[in-house]
């Protein structure tokens, strides 16, 4: 007698829904609300708010340990960052950040956090497990933005009033090289090869494509978007997905992320979110981009799938960073 087989790909749809599903759940995003001394809470299944987390003055950016199990947080009035335990979600000690920190970058072993001390013009590169400095490097006024690339041979600066990107050599532990971009340059953002840095100039109203071998811009896109002025078109956040697909930039007043086509540097398409987009963070496994907007004191949800703005969530006042865990 034959057996009667079961039909594979309904169960096959059904497994991957509930692996979806439990995948969703498990994510939680943090949010750093800048004029509240904040953190909020969203759960990644209901897309709520389920806890504000009282942290040091004017946090901006915030970022994942290595092993998922803490978060540091620049707390710029503070001029500390600070590490909140997730596990009990309470802030567990200090590092020692220099002047006012506002972005910082983890390098790839997680041992050492590069910091940009806005007010002193320098970077201040923290060991993480000894909680000690480890050095310093003088940049350019208003340092910004940072990043690591995914070897550790680099890291980056960004410093906005001398409009560069200051390319520290790890091992020698000075600035090598500089490279000019556009007024104000915000943001840094490697590619997952390491081959290009996205660099977004908030005045300039552009991104940089910057090929990493010869630290020459290759490409700098500009964006048009109808009805709304061309002074208000600033570019901020800048987040690459990992297929090398979609580079999404975060626009500042012009309230819209525009989604760029990173093979081919043209803007496919602008997202209408909330008032003043400031910076953004993927899930992991790339299907939703979250988006802080300040003035709105919201985050936006996007469908990377469909590019569609599905929800919107209300947070502190004035949303600065943005990180998933998951």
């Amino acid at each position: 007698m034959t057996s009667a087989r079961l039909p594979r790909l309904p169960i096959a749809a059904s497994l991957l829904t509930a692996f979806l599903a439990s995948a969703a759940s498990a994510q939680t995003i943090y949010v750093s609300n800048e004029k509240d001394n904040s953190l909020s809470v969203i759960d990644g299944k209901t897309l709520a708010v389920v806890d504000t987390i009282k942290v040091g003055k004017r946090p901006r950016g915030i970022t994942l340990s290595k092993d998922g199990t803490q978060l540091f947080i620049c707390a710029s009035d503070d001029h500390a960052v600070q590490v909140l335990d997730l596990a009990s979600r309470k802030v567990v000690h200090n590092l020692p950040s220099g002047e006012d920190p506002e972005q910082f970058a983890l390098s790839p072993d997680g041992k050492s956090l590069f910091i940009a001390n806005e007010d002193s013009n320098v970077v201040t590169v923290v060991d993480v497990p000894t909680r000690k400095v480890a050095f310093q490097v003088d940049v350019g006024v208003e340092p910004e933005g940072m990043d690591v690339s995914p070897d550790g041979r680099w890291a980056v600066n960004t410093s906005e009033t001398t409009s560069m990107v200051h390319w520290i050599d790890v091992e020698k532990r000075q600035v090598v090289d500089n490279t000019l971009v556009g007024p104000r340059p915000r943001h840094a953002e490697f590619t997952k090869d390491g081959a290009q840095l996205w660099v977004s100039s908030e005045i300039g109203g552009t991104v940089s494509v910057i090929d990493t071998a010869t630290r020459q811009v290759k490409k700098a896109i500009d964006f048009h978007i109808k009805g709304v002025a061309k002074d208000r078109i600033q570019p901020v956040g800048v987040k690459l997905t990992d297929d090398g697909r979609y580079a999404f930039v975060a626009l500042g007043p012009a309230n819209h992320v525009a989604v760029v086509d990173a093979k081919t540097f043209e803007v496919k398409d602008y997202l209408l979110v909330g008032r003043r987009v400031w910076h953004l963070a993927l899930t992991p496994d790339q299907k939703t981009l979250y988006t802080t907007n300040g003035v709105s004191s919201d985050v936006s949800v996007i469908d990377v799938d469909s590019l569609k703005v599905t929800k919107s969530i209300k947070v502190g006042r004035y949303p600065w960073g943005v990180v998933v865990k998951g």
